[in-house]
């Protein structure tokens, strides 16, 4: 039996501000960025990704309204998929994503304490000059804007 390639997961989430998620699965645990602007499909483009706790495996399928907190604490599962890691070493990932939105090789690097850098490398699947996060916002899953998660529309 081929064990299944590890799941990832993009969450758009209003909490004290707007930011996009990445969560990687990793064993038992989805080891987690906060990326404020949001993946790119632009080589060019360098996106800060601030690692923060791990979270449990139900991080991956969660898609509604946190309670607590500010911001409306609204998630959707803006990009979901699997992965194969490349590689891992100390302060760098490498990995290619099989997603809905996103596709292809990407790399994170830290840069200092609490500060990686997200990056799509250079292959087949990279799109110099568009903007993923503006041109498809809405769910995978539901279709819906973060928004008409808040306000329970849908």
């Amino acid at each position: 039996m081929v064990p299944e390639e590890p799941r990832f997961v993009v969450g758009l989430h209003d909490a004290t501000t707007l930011h996009y998620d990445l969560r990687l699965q990793f064993g038992d645990v989805a080891r987690s960025w906060a990326v404020p602007k949001g993946p790119s499909l632009d080589p060019a483009v360098k996106r800060l990704a601030v690692p923060v706790e791990d979270h449990g495996l139900d991080a991956l399928d969660f898609e509604g309204v946190h309670g607590g907190g500010r911001g409306t604490g609204a998630v959707i599962v803006w990009d979901e998929g699997t992965y194969a890691l490349r590689s891992e070493r100390d302060g760098h990932l490498s990995f290619v994503l099989h997603g809905t939105k996103l596709h292809g090789a990407f790399a994170l690097t830290a840069t200092g304490p609490r500060r990686w850098v997200l990056v799509k490398m250079r292959d087949e699947a990279a799109l110099p000059g568009y903007d993923v996060v503006a041109e498809e916002p809405l769910s995978v899953r539901s279709g819906r804007t973060w928004q008409e998660v808040a306000a329970g529309l849908g």
